[in-house]
């Protein structure tokens, strides 16, 4: 099984993150989303920020954060907006 921080846009701090709050695999985040990610790791982390959103929504689609569609951009930075603190 692979470490979250060998997938793209997960590097070693957002993996320890993902673990604090109990995602530990990728099938785990796929199942709880970016969004649902992104809540819990702001609970541990009242800096996490946009990018990191964005990361997580990347991630589970496979792809580089660059690679995103600006309606998932637009989408989550709404949501971003909505719950940031």
């Amino acid at each position: 099984m692979k470490k979250l921080s060998e997938y793209p846009n997960i590097g070693p701090v957002v993996e320890k993150q993902l673990h604090q709050v109990g995602i530990d695999t990728l099938d785990q985040l796929q199942d709880i989303g970016s969004q649902e990610a992104w809540l819990r790791i702001q609970q541990i982390d009242s800096s996490a920020c946009i990018h990191r959103l964005l990361a997580l929504e990347a991630t589970i689609q496979g792809i580089k954060k660059k690679d995103l569609s600006e309606q998932d951009r637009i989408h989550l930075r709404e949501f971003y907006r909505q719950h940031k603190l």
